[in-house]
C-alpha cells in the first residue's frame, strides 16, 4: 500500500465519512490506524509501522500494554461513570499513589492538561482571593487550547482570531530570569512554566532558571506551577522532569501518559493550597472516573513492576549513541536533546518533509517548531525497535537534505 494515495482502499471510505461529518480541524494523514501492540500500529490495509509518538505522546507504555488493558476491562464491567458527589476506591488510591512520589500532597482530577493548567490558573487567583490574578509564562511554551491556557501560551500563532485573550498573562524569554524579575509586581500570584519544554522543541531549563524561579516566587510569595503535561509520569526517567533539577514546585499539571492512553489529567498540589480549590469553584465530571483511576494506578504498577524507570536510562543511551552519529555524519542535523524518552532532533532543513518521508517508511514521527523532529517513544520500548527506527529516520533526514 501506498499511504500518500488511499484511494480505493478501506482507508478511503473512512476518510469519505470525516469528511462528510467530522470538523476539519485537524491535519490527518491518509492513514486509518485499526490496531496496536506495544510500539509497533497497524492500518486499515494491514501495513504495519514503527511509532516513534504514540499517541502524541499519551501512550507511555506502547499501545495496549497488558496490565492497563485488564484493569480497565474489569472495571468496565463493575462501574464506568460515576460522579464526584460520592467516593470512590481507584480515585483515592490513584491520588496516593501520585502524592507519594511527588511532593507529596492532593490531587485535583480532570480529563486532559488544559483543564489540569486551568485548575492550576484558578488555584493561584484563589489563593490571594483574586488580589494576586497575574501569573507569568515563558515564549516557546505550550499550555492547552481553552482560553485560560491558550492565553497562557506565549506563541501568537495560537491566538490569530481568538482575541481578546484572558488578562493577566505576561510573558518573557525562556531562561530569562532578569526579564521575569521585572514582569513581578504585587499583583502577580504566580509563574507557570514547562521544566523540559515539549511543543517548544524539547528544550530542557537552562542551568540555574528553575532554581531562580523558585527564588522569585519565594521572596514575593508567589506560586511556582510546573506544566509536567509531556514530561511527567516517568518519561524522563523520573517520577516527574522537576525532579532531575531539585526544584519543588507547588503545583504540577498532569495528563498524557498519566493514564497511558485512557484520557486522564491532574493537578497536584500541597495540603496548603488546596485549600483554596473549595466547593463550587471548580470541577471536572469526569474527572478521576473509575476507568481513568483503574488505568492510571496500573500504569504506575507496571513502571515499578517492570523496572521502566531504570530501562528509560538505557533507551535514553541508545537513542543518543545514534543520533548522535547521526548528527557527525548529516550536516542537516544542527543539534540533538535527549531526556529520556522526550527526544528532539534540530535540524536546518524543514522538517514537514522529513515527517513525510519517514511515512513513507513507515516510521510515525512528529516534527514541531517547523525543524525539530520531536519523539516521544513508549518507555518500555525495544531496543530491537530503537535500532531499526533510527536507522529509517537517519535515511529519511538523509534522503530529504539531499533534496533542499
Amino acid at each position: 500500500m501506498s499511504v500518500a494515495d488511499p484511494a480505493g482502499s478501506a482507508t478511503r471510505s473512512v476518510i469519505d465519512t470525516f469528511a462528510r461529518y467530522v470538523v476539519p480541524n485537524y491535519r490527518r494523514f491518509p492513514v486509518c490506524l485499526v490496531r496496536g501492540e506495544g510500539s509497533r500500529v497497524w492500518d486499515a490495509e494491514g501495513a504495519e509501522y514503527l511509532d516513534f509518538f504514540p499517541g502524541w505522546g499519551c501512550n507511555l507504555l506502547g499501545h495496549c500494554p497488558a496490565p492497563v488493558v485488564r484493569a480497565v476491562q474489569d472495571q468496565v464491567a463493575r462501574l464506568i461513570h460515576v460522579p464526584n458527589t460520592w467516593y470512590t476506591e481507584a480515585q483515592g488510591e490513584w491520588a496516593r499513589l501520585l502524592s507519594e512520589r511527588s511532593f507529596g500532597g492532593q490531587a485535583f482530577f480532570c480529563n486532559s492538561g488544559t483543564e489540569a493548567n486551568e485548575a492550576a490558573i484558578k488555584l493561584v487567583r484563589l489563593a490571594s482571593d483574586g488580589a494576586r490574578y497575574k501569573i507569568i509564562t515563558f515564549r516557546g511554551g505550550f499550555h492547552g487550547r481553552t482560553m485560560g491556557s491558550v492565553t497562557a501560551t506565549a506563541q501568537p500563532k495560537y491566538h490569530e482570531g481568538l482575541g481578546p485573550m484572558l488578562a493577566g498573562f505576561q510573558y518573557a524569554p525562556h531562561g530569562d530570569l532578569e526579564a521575569v524579575e521585572r514582569l513581578v509586581d504585587d499583583q502577580t500570584g504566580g509563574i507557570l512554566v514547562e521544566p523540559i519544554l515539549g511543543e517548544g522543541g524539547v528544550v530542557p531549563a537552562p542551568p540555574g532558571f528553575l532554581e531562580g524561579l523558585r527564588r522569585i516566587c519565594d521572596e514575593r510569595g508567589m506560586l511556582l506551577v510546573f506544566d509536567e503535561v509531556q514530561s511527567g509520569c516517568g518519561r524522563t526517567g523520573e517520577w516527574f522532569g522537576y525532579q532531575h533539577f531539585g526544584v519543588r514546585p507547588d503545583v504540577i499539571t498532569l495528563a498524557k501518559s498519566l493514564c497511558a492512553g485512557v484520557a486522564g489529567g491532574a493537578m497536584l498540589t500541597t495540603v496548603e493550597l488546596a485549600r483554596f480549590l473549595r466547593p463550587g469553584m471548580h470541577a471536572a465530571t469526569f474527572g478521576g472516573n473509575p476507568l481513568a483511576a483503574r488505568a492510571g494506578i496500573a500504569a504506575i504498577e507496571m513502571i515499578e513492576n517492570e523496572g521502566l524507570l531504570a530501562h528509560v536510562d538505557r533507551a535514553a543511551d541508545r537513542f543518543r549513541e545514534r543520533l548522535h552519529a547521526l548528527r557527525d555524519r548529516c550536516d542537516a542535523v544542527r543539534d540533538v536533546r535527549v531526556i529520556g524518552m522526550m527526544i528532539g532532533v534540530e535540524l536546518s532543513i524543514d522538517g514537514a518533509p522529513v515527517v513525510e518521508r519517514c511515512l513513507e517508511k513507515q516510521l510515525l514521527v512528529n516534527c514541531t517548531q517547523g525543524r525539530v523532529i520531536r519523539l516521544l517513544p513508549a518507555m518500555n520500548i525495544a531496543p530491537a525497535d530503537i535500532d531499526d527506527g533510527c536507522e529509517r529516520l537517519a535515511d529519511a533526514i538523509l534522503e530529504t537534505a539531499s533534496r533542499a
